[in-house]
Protein backbone atom coordinates (compact mmCIF):
# COMPACT_ATOMS: atom_id res chain seq x y z
CA UNK A 1 0.00 0.00 0.00
CA UNK A 2 1.33 3.33 -1.03
CA UNK A 3 2.04 5.73 1.96
CA UNK A 4 0.08 8.59 2.91
CA UNK A 5 1.11 12.24 2.15
CA UNK A 6 0.22 14.98 4.63
CA UNK A 7 0.78 18.37 5.11
CA UNK A 8 1.35 19.74 8.40
CA UNK A 9 0.74 23.87 8.98
CA UNK A 10 1.85 25.06 11.87
CA UNK A 11 0.35 28.71 13.33
CA UNK A 12 2.41 28.49 16.69
CA UNK A 13 0.38 27.90 20.08
CA UNK A 14 1.05 26.71 23.45
CA UNK A 15 2.59 23.01 21.28
CA UNK A 16 5.49 25.10 20.02
CA UNK A 17 6.03 26.76 23.46
CA UNK A 18 9.33 26.84 25.41
CA UNK A 19 10.57 28.83 28.11
CA UNK A 20 11.55 32.88 27.46
CA UNK A 21 14.13 35.02 28.43
CA UNK A 22 11.44 37.32 29.44
CA UNK A 23 9.33 34.93 31.73
CA UNK A 24 6.76 32.40 30.85
CA UNK A 25 6.67 30.76 27.46
CA UNK A 26 6.46 31.78 24.07
CA UNK A 27 6.35 30.30 20.27
CA UNK A 28 9.49 29.15 19.49
CA UNK A 29 9.16 25.57 17.32
CA UNK A 30 8.24 25.02 13.95
CA UNK A 31 6.38 22.66 11.88
CA UNK A 32 9.44 20.46 10.95
CA UNK A 33 11.09 20.44 14.92
CA UNK A 34 7.19 19.07 16.22
CA UNK A 35 7.66 16.50 13.39
CA UNK A 36 10.97 15.42 14.20
CA UNK A 37 10.41 15.47 17.32
CA UNK A 38 8.16 12.17 17.53
CA UNK A 39 9.44 9.74 15.19
CA UNK A 40 6.81 7.65 14.67
CA UNK A 41 4.82 10.15 12.36
CA UNK A 42 7.38 8.67 9.55
CA UNK A 43 5.27 5.51 10.34
CA UNK A 44 1.89 7.17 9.70
CA UNK A 45 2.68 9.10 6.44
CA UNK A 46 5.41 11.01 4.43
CA UNK A 47 4.69 14.71 6.16
CA UNK A 48 5.15 18.41 4.37
CA UNK A 49 5.88 20.38 7.45
CA UNK A 50 5.42 24.30 6.49
CA UNK A 51 5.18 27.25 9.33
CA UNK A 52 3.15 30.06 7.94
CA UNK A 53 2.71 31.66 11.31
CA UNK A 54 4.69 31.21 14.96
CA UNK A 55 2.15 33.06 17.07
CA UNK A 56 0.23 32.68 19.95
CA UNK A 57 -3.62 31.58 18.77
CA UNK A 58 -5.22 34.94 20.35
CA UNK A 59 -3.21 36.32 17.85
CA UNK A 60 -4.39 34.83 14.33
CA UNK A 61 -6.56 36.28 12.06
CA UNK A 62 -9.65 34.84 10.06
CA UNK A 63 -7.43 36.01 7.03
CA UNK A 64 -4.93 33.97 8.34
CA UNK A 65 -7.15 30.91 8.50
CA UNK A 66 -8.66 31.71 4.76
CA UNK A 67 -4.29 31.75 4.03
CA UNK A 68 -4.36 28.35 5.55
CA UNK A 69 -7.76 26.81 3.54
CA UNK A 70 -5.93 28.29 0.13
CA UNK A 71 -2.90 26.04 0.90
CA UNK A 72 -4.97 23.12 1.68
CA UNK A 73 -7.06 23.49 -1.24
CA UNK A 74 -3.51 23.79 -3.46
CA UNK A 75 -2.21 21.04 -1.33
CA UNK A 76 -5.13 18.37 -2.40
CA UNK A 77 -5.23 19.72 -5.94
CA UNK A 78 -1.85 17.74 -5.47
CA UNK A 79 -0.62 14.80 -3.75
CA UNK A 80 -1.37 15.62 -0.73
CA UNK A 81 -3.81 13.11 0.89
CA UNK A 82 -4.81 15.37 4.08
CA UNK A 83 -3.40 18.07 6.49
CA UNK A 84 -2.97 18.65 9.73
CA UNK A 85 -3.34 22.44 11.23
CA UNK A 86 -1.15 23.18 14.47
CA UNK A 87 -1.89 25.65 16.56
CA UNK A 88 -2.76 27.03 19.88
CA UNK A 89 -5.73 25.91 21.34
CA UNK A 90 -7.73 29.34 22.80
CA UNK A 91 -9.20 29.59 18.90
CA UNK A 92 -9.37 26.01 17.95
CA UNK A 93 -13.06 25.83 17.88
CA UNK A 94 -12.61 28.78 15.33
CA UNK A 95 -10.20 27.88 13.05
CA UNK A 96 -11.76 24.00 12.40
CA UNK A 97 -14.97 25.39 12.00
CA UNK A 98 -13.27 28.04 9.32
CA UNK A 99 -11.51 25.19 7.77
CA UNK A 100 -14.55 23.15 7.63
CA UNK A 101 -16.82 25.99 6.09
CA UNK A 102 -14.11 26.61 3.43
CA UNK A 103 -11.89 23.36 2.90
CA UNK A 104 -14.46 21.62 -0.56
CA UNK A 105 -13.71 18.36 -1.24
CA UNK A 106 -13.56 14.62 1.07
CA UNK A 107 -9.70 14.53 2.59
CA UNK A 108 -9.57 14.97 5.72
CA UNK A 109 -8.25 18.36 7.52
CA UNK A 110 -7.61 17.76 11.21
CA UNK A 111 -6.66 20.90 13.33
CA UNK A 112 -4.66 20.39 16.97
CA UNK A 113 -2.78 21.51 19.65
CA UNK A 114 -1.38 20.71 23.64
CA UNK A 115 -2.87 22.54 26.83
CA UNK A 116 1.23 21.75 27.93
CA UNK A 117 4.05 23.49 26.43
CA UNK A 118 7.00 21.38 24.94
CA UNK A 119 9.15 21.64 27.73
CA UNK A 120 6.28 21.17 30.47
CA UNK A 121 6.74 17.64 32.16
CA UNK A 122 3.89 15.62 30.85
CA UNK A 123 3.32 17.91 27.38
CA UNK A 124 0.51 16.23 25.29
CA UNK A 125 1.69 17.78 22.16
CA UNK A 126 3.66 15.02 20.85
CA UNK A 127 0.87 12.52 21.32
CA UNK A 128 -2.00 15.11 19.91
CA UNK A 129 0.64 15.12 16.77
CA UNK A 130 0.79 11.37 16.45
CA UNK A 131 -3.46 11.62 17.13
CA UNK A 132 -3.85 13.76 14.81
CA UNK A 133 -1.67 12.14 11.72
CA UNK A 134 -3.24 9.06 11.94
CA UNK A 135 -6.58 10.54 11.99
CA UNK A 136 -6.26 12.88 8.88
CA UNK A 137 -4.10 9.22 7.20
CA UNK A 138 -7.02 6.92 7.57
CA UNK A 139 -9.74 6.40 4.95
CA UNK A 140 -12.89 6.66 6.96
CA UNK A 141 -11.89 10.14 8.19
CA UNK A 142 -12.78 11.29 4.42
CA UNK A 143 -16.03 13.00 4.17
CA UNK A 144 -16.66 13.85 8.04
CA UNK A 145 -15.15 17.81 7.34
CA UNK A 146 -12.84 19.64 9.34
CA UNK A 147 -12.08 17.85 12.56
CA UNK A 148 -10.17 18.64 15.96
CA UNK A 149 -8.05 15.60 17.32
CA UNK A 150 -7.13 16.25 21.17
CA UNK A 151 -6.80 14.06 23.90
CA UNK A 152 -6.97 11.45 21.55
CA UNK A 153 -11.02 12.43 20.95
CA UNK A 154 -11.98 13.05 17.16
CA UNK A 155 -14.48 16.12 17.55
CA UNK A 156 -16.09 17.86 14.48
CA UNK A 157 -15.85 21.27 13.95
CA UNK A 158 -19.37 22.79 14.15
CA UNK A 159 -19.78 20.86 17.33
CA UNK A 160 -16.04 20.98 19.30
CA UNK A 161 -15.14 23.45 22.34
CA UNK A 162 -12.58 24.57 24.40
CA UNK A 163 -14.28 23.64 27.78
CA UNK A 164 -11.44 24.18 30.59
CA UNK A 165 -8.33 26.68 31.02
CA UNK A 166 -5.56 23.93 31.96
CA UNK A 167 -6.93 20.72 31.62
CA UNK A 168 -5.49 18.53 28.96
CA UNK A 169 -8.78 17.21 28.60
CA UNK A 170 -10.27 20.58 27.73
CA UNK A 171 -11.60 20.05 24.61
CA UNK A 172 -15.46 18.34 24.62
CA UNK A 173 -18.34 18.19 22.08
CA UNK A 174 -21.00 18.99 24.61
CA UNK A 175 -23.72 19.12 21.45
CA UNK A 176 -22.71 15.84 20.16
CA UNK A 177 -20.10 14.03 21.69
CA UNK A 178 -17.03 13.16 20.43
CA UNK A 179 -17.55 11.00 16.74
CA UNK A 180 -14.90 8.60 18.11
CA UNK A 181 -11.25 7.92 19.34
CA UNK A 182 -7.44 7.16 18.99
CA UNK A 183 -6.46 3.53 20.25
CA UNK A 184 -4.04 1.23 19.94
CA UNK A 185 -2.80 3.54 17.07
CA UNK A 186 -5.98 2.51 15.27
CA UNK A 187 -8.27 5.29 14.34
CA UNK A 188 -11.59 3.92 16.02
CA UNK A 189 -15.40 6.51 14.75
CA UNK A 190 -18.55 5.82 16.26
CA UNK A 191 -20.76 8.22 14.15
CA UNK A 192 -20.25 10.02 11.36
CA UNK A 193 -21.54 14.03 10.21
CA UNK A 194 -23.14 15.12 7.01
CA UNK A 195 -20.91 17.86 5.65
CA UNK A 196 -22.42 21.08 4.27
CA UNK A 197 -21.85 22.61 1.06
CA UNK A 198 -18.58 24.95 1.49
CA UNK A 199 -18.06 28.67 0.80
CA UNK A 200 -15.23 29.67 -1.24
CA UNK A 201 -12.01 30.86 0.15
CA UNK A 202 -11.05 32.32 -2.83
CA UNK A 203 -13.27 35.31 -1.89
CA UNK A 204 -11.58 36.21 1.06
CA UNK A 205 -11.85 36.76 4.75
CA UNK A 206 -15.27 37.36 6.58
CA UNK A 207 -16.79 40.54 7.08
CA UNK A 208 -16.27 42.41 10.36
CA UNK A 209 -19.07 41.29 12.79
CA UNK A 210 -19.83 42.34 16.09
CA UNK A 211 -20.23 39.22 19.00
CA UNK A 212 -22.03 40.50 21.63
CA UNK A 213 -23.34 38.68 24.58
CA UNK A 214 -26.50 39.45 26.52
CA UNK A 215 -26.63 40.27 30.62
CA UNK A 216 -28.87 40.79 33.12
CA UNK A 217 -29.89 44.22 32.92
CA UNK A 218 -28.13 45.37 29.51
CA UNK A 219 -30.57 47.67 28.23
CA UNK A 220 -28.87 47.72 24.77
CA UNK A 221 -27.62 50.73 24.41
CA UNK A 222 -24.55 49.59 22.51
CA UNK A 223 -26.35 48.29 19.43
CA UNK A 224 -26.82 51.48 17.80
CA UNK A 225 -23.44 52.20 17.96
CA UNK A 226 -22.62 49.29 15.83
CA UNK A 227 -23.38 50.85 11.91
CA UNK A 228 -21.26 53.14 12.80
CA UNK A 229 -18.44 51.36 13.85
CA UNK A 230 -18.03 49.83 10.32
CA UNK A 231 -19.93 46.41 11.08
CA UNK A 232 -21.62 44.43 8.34
CA UNK A 233 -23.65 42.68 10.54
CA UNK A 234 -24.03 41.50 14.42
CA UNK A 235 -24.23 38.08 16.34
CA UNK A 236 -26.06 38.48 19.82
CA UNK A 237 -25.74 35.66 22.26
CA UNK A 238 -28.77 36.13 24.00
CA UNK A 239 -29.54 34.32 27.62
CA UNK A 240 -31.03 31.01 28.05
CA UNK A 241 -32.72 29.68 24.68
CA UNK A 242 -31.82 33.38 23.03
CA UNK A 243 -33.36 36.21 25.02
CA UNK A 244 -32.80 39.95 26.09
CA UNK A 245 -34.70 42.13 28.21
CA UNK A 246 -38.17 43.25 27.07
CA UNK A 247 -36.96 46.90 27.36
CA UNK A 248 -33.57 45.76 24.85
CA UNK A 249 -35.82 44.21 21.98
CA UNK A 250 -36.47 47.57 19.76
CA UNK A 251 -33.10 48.26 20.11
CA UNK A 252 -32.64 44.82 18.56
CA UNK A 253 -35.36 45.30 16.01
CA UNK A 254 -33.69 48.92 15.30
CA UNK A 255 -29.82 47.37 14.38
CA UNK A 256 -32.01 44.38 12.44
CA UNK A 257 -33.51 47.01 10.17
CA UNK A 258 -30.21 48.21 9.34
CA UNK A 259 -27.75 45.17 9.28
CA UNK A 260 -27.92 41.07 9.70
CA UNK A 261 -28.35 40.22 13.02
CA UNK A 262 -28.00 36.34 14.44
CA UNK A 263 -30.05 35.15 17.41
CA UNK A 264 -27.69 32.54 19.27
CA UNK A 265 -27.72 31.60 23.02
CA UNK A 266 -24.63 32.49 25.59
CA UNK A 267 -25.31 28.89 26.71
CA UNK A 268 -22.06 26.40 26.12
CA UNK A 269 -24.45 24.23 24.97
CA UNK A 270 -28.10 23.26 22.77
CA UNK A 271 -29.70 25.18 20.33
CA UNK A 272 -31.53 28.65 20.05
CA UNK A 273 -35.14 28.73 19.87
CA UNK A 274 -37.26 29.95 17.31
CA UNK A 275 -41.13 29.68 18.79
CA UNK A 276 -41.36 28.64 21.86
CA UNK A 277 -41.44 31.97 23.87
CA UNK A 278 -43.64 34.63 23.05
CA UNK A 279 -42.98 37.50 25.36
CA UNK A 280 -41.39 40.34 24.88
CA UNK A 281 -37.39 40.01 24.40
CA UNK A 282 -38.47 36.60 23.86
CA UNK A 283 -36.65 34.53 20.43
CA UNK A 284 -40.26 34.55 18.68
CA UNK A 285 -40.43 38.56 19.70
CA UNK A 286 -36.97 38.92 18.43
CA UNK A 287 -37.23 36.86 15.24
CA UNK A 288 -40.52 38.54 14.16
CA UNK A 289 -38.36 41.75 14.79
CA UNK A 290 -35.55 40.63 12.34
CA UNK A 291 -33.41 38.54 13.96
CA UNK A 292 -32.05 35.15 12.77
CA UNK A 293 -31.43 31.64 14.47
CA UNK A 294 -27.62 30.80 14.43
CA UNK A 295 -29.65 27.48 15.08
CA UNK A 296 -26.96 24.74 16.33
CA UNK A 297 -24.07 27.50 16.43
CA UNK A 298 -22.39 28.86 19.86
CA UNK A 299 -22.13 32.95 18.79
CA UNK A 300 -18.15 32.13 17.94
CA UNK A 301 -19.38 30.04 15.06
CA UNK A 302 -21.82 32.09 13.97
CA UNK A 303 -19.99 34.99 13.59
CA UNK A 304 -17.34 33.25 11.11
CA UNK A 305 -20.69 31.94 9.34
CA UNK A 306 -22.12 35.35 9.05
CA UNK A 307 -18.97 37.16 8.11
CA UNK A 308 -18.40 34.66 5.23
CA UNK A 309 -21.83 34.98 4.34
CA UNK A 310 -22.04 38.78 4.36
CA UNK A 311 -18.37 38.98 2.42
CA UNK A 312 -18.83 41.15 -1.04
CA UNK A 313 -22.03 42.82 0.21
CA UNK A 314 -24.48 39.46 0.73
CA UNK A 315 -27.65 40.29 2.95
CA UNK A 316 -30.38 39.07 4.74
CA UNK A 317 -30.71 36.33 2.06
CA UNK A 318 -27.51 35.68 2.40
CA UNK A 319 -27.41 34.93 5.80
CA UNK A 320 -30.99 33.01 5.69
CA UNK A 321 -28.97 30.56 2.94
CA UNK A 322 -25.93 30.26 5.49
CA UNK A 323 -27.82 29.42 8.49
CA UNK A 324 -30.44 27.09 6.83
CA UNK A 325 -27.67 24.56 7.17
CA UNK A 326 -27.66 24.77 11.35
CA UNK A 327 -31.40 24.90 12.04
Amino acid sequence: MTQRRLLFLSLGGTITMVPSDGGGIAPKLGAAELVAAVPDLAKVAAIKAESPARLPSPSLTPAQLVDVALRIGAAFAGEIDGAVVIQGTDTIEESAFLLDLLVAGDKPVVVTGAMRGAAAPGADGPANLLAAARVAACEAARGLGALAVLGDEIHAARFVQKSHTALTSAFTSPMAGPLGVVAEDRVRLFTRVARHACLHAQDGPPAPIALICWAMGDDGRMLGALPGLGYAGAVIEGMGAGHVPADAAEAVGALAAQMPVVLASRCATGPVFAHTYGYAGGEIDLIRRGAIPAGLLSGPKARLLLGLALRGGGGRDATLHAFAHYQ
